[in-house]
């Protein structure tokens, strides 16, 4: 079986810094992780591999820093990963993103199956895998919990707020999982060293056959103006003491803002 995982590296959120002149995310020096979600894909590709066989090929979109995700993934135990990487790609949004996936998986020869995280942490749109399957034109389940196969035919058990519902897909299909699916194992210290050393092809707007309009900022439907923390609500106020002298110090502070409003 072939299948393809789509990670993504972010900034790491205990390090979330914004810049205060141009209020964007501040990327350079601070420490970048794989997408959490992205792991328990990529999980669940192995673990399909492990029973059905094949292969898992890990693919990213980003700059050429994001090369130590894809090397992270193999150590994981992945067989082989791309990096699409270009200054074209910049600015992309989530579109214009699943776009330039969906050329990377169709120049892969395609797969039986994909993987993505249920969202990326920075952005927490949950688009980008739903978008891919809809430009690669394939099923897709979101929010999987379980997969199972039964003489070759997949059911996938989908993640809601109050339990679960099954339903079947054909393939080739793309799934996005939550963290409900499986446990992330730990990688092994020969599958490290191997992924050092593996070669990592890059491939660019050339590579892919991309035209410059259609990635990147210039393809993109939607732009982010701005990001910006939530205005303060004033001096915060440490209590210290027994219990109930803390609660009713509290109700007369919440009776007296009472009457204020």
């Amino acid at each position: 079986m072939n299948i393809i995982v789509c990670i993504k590296q972010v900034p790491d959120t205990q390090e979330v810094r914004l810049d205060p002149v141009t209020h964007t995310l501040k990327r350079e020096g601070i420490a970048a992780i794989i997408n959490p979600f992205d792991l328990y894909a990529l999980e669940e590709g192995l673990r399909v591999k492990d029973a059905q066989g094949g292969t898992v090929t890990v693919i990213t979109m980003g700059p050429p820093q994001a090369e130590a995700a894809l090397r992270e993934a193999l150590g994981y135990g992945a067989d082989a990963a791309v990096l699409l990487s270009d200054r074209a790609f910049a600015g992309a949004d989530t579109w214009a993103t699943a776009l330039t996936l969906a050329k990377a998986v169709d120049k892969l020869g395609g797969a039986d199956l994909i993987f993505c995280g249920k969202q990326a942490i920075d952005g927490d749109t949950a688009q980008v895998g739903p978008m891919l399957a809809t430009i690669l034109d394939i099923p897709y389940v979101a929010w999987a919990r379980k997969l199972t196969f039964t003489d070759g035919n997949l059911t996938v058990e989908r993640l809601l707020d109050h339990g679960y519902d099954a339903v079947a897909a054909d393939l080739p299909a793309l799934i996005t999982v939550v963290k409900e699916i499986n446990e992330p194992r730990v990688p092994s210290f020969k599958a490290k060293l191997k992924a050092k050393k593996a070669a990592i092809p890059v491939w660019g707007i050339n590579d892919l056959g991309l035209e410059a309009g259609e990635i990147g900022l210039s393809g993109s439907f939607t732009q982010v103006v701005k990001v910006f923390p939530p205005p303060s609500r004033g001096t915060p106020e440490i209590w210290t003491g027994a219990a109930e002298e803390l609660a009713d110090r509290l109700w007369q502070r919440l009776k007296a803002q009472g009457k204020a409003l």
